[in-house]
């Protein structure tokens, strides 16, 4: 892990919590969820989740009292193999997300959102397409598996995040 983080931007340190456990873990942890900014995270992939196990993540995010984000994830990514121009792409981020029992080495292409866009899309008012820009859908592209558009895949979530 040591290795990963000289060539990533960011470190996240992780943790599912299931509901019943939840006041446990904020006591545990010394939280005061007044104090910790509430996030939406929805996912999207297929049934089978064909994007996960080809390491492709589609992601879009709530933020309380901050702008809306998507991103298109690629994991696990090996800093010092990423393509300089793809590190040199605005929104382009590489961070290391350690969980319970493992870590991992993501790279993320992201960009903000509007609260409309993403609402309406969440409600499936609007194609998914419509959370990614040209560059994050090329990405997209280049990376999902063959025959996997976006607008196909299956929103799951959201899942409430406190940070």
């Amino acid at each position: 892990m040591l290795g990963l983080l000289t060539g990533s931007d960011t470190v996240e340190l992780k943790m599912t919590v299931a509901d019943e456990e939840r006041r446990s873990a904020i006591q545990a942890l010394e939280i005061d969820p007044l104090d910790a900014q509430i996030r939406l995270v929805t996912f999207f992939d297929t049934p089978k989740l064909e994007l996960n196990k080809a390491g492709v993540v589609v992601r879009a995010r709530r933020i309380q009292g901050k702008g809306d984000d998507s991103a298109i994830k690629l994991r696990p990514v090996v800093p010092q193999e990423l393509p300089a121009s793809l590190r040199a792409l605005s929104g382009f981020g590489v961070e290391v997300d350690a969980m319970p029992g493992g870590f991992v080495c993501s790279g993320s292409l992201s960009q903000p959102v509007t609260r409309v866009e993403a609402s309406d899309v969440l409600r499936g008012d609007a194609p998914i397409r419509k959370l990614f820009s040209k560059a994050q859908r090329a990405f997209y592209a280049e990376h999902a598996p063959s025959g996997i558009d976006l607008d196909s895949l299956t929103i799951l979530g959201p899942i409430f995040v406190l940070k």
